[in-house]
């Protein structure tokens, strides 16, 4: 993470210290645990890529699937959001505090599986200095379970 990206930690709702149990990732965990994130989520831990882009890692239970024992449309459009303000954060992005989704198109191609981890993988297309455009694939291992692009308003205070 950039030096940018240590100080605007700092004074972030959420801790995205490095995980111990999971070298190499950081936590990705709100401090008021009675937010959608921690309540719905559960562990979240994320990465900044080789390539740049930001990986955002949950582990699905029980509750995240649907009757056809796959992971839950809502809780992939969940990850995916997510993985837009963490993608932000990890990568240092500005105004990113108080940023708000403006636009979110997902396509679905395979049904997520409860029994292995689900990444959310977004890259930023652009930035500019009220918007940024990311595009991302949602996966487990070679298993493909969304594409996705957005574009996210950063805060007013910035």
């Amino acid at each position: 993470m950039s030096e940018v990206g240590v100080a605007a930690q700092e004074d972030a709702a959420f801790v995205n210290a490095p995980d111990p149990e999971n070298p190499g990732w950081h936590r990705w965990d709100l401090k008021d645990t009675r937010r959608f994130n921690a309540q719905v989520m559960g562990k979240l831990i994320t990465r900044v890529e080789p390539n740049g882009a930001v990986r955002l890692r949950m582990f699905p239970e029980l509750k995240h699937t649907n009757l056809l024992d796959i992971i839950h449309g809502a809780t992939t459009l969940s990850l995916i959001d997510i993985s837009l303000f963490a993608c932000g954060h990890m990568l240092g992005l500005k105004g990113m505090g108080g940023s708000v989704t403006l636009d979110l198109s997902t396509q679905f191609i395979g049904g997520g599986l409860p029994d292995r981890p689900m990444d959310a993988v977004a890259e930023v297309l652009k930035e500019t200095n009220r918007l940024v455009f990311l595009r991302g694939i949602v996966e487990q291992e070679d298993h493909k379970v969304a594409a996705f692009a957005a574009t996210i308003r950063k805060g007013r205070s910035q």
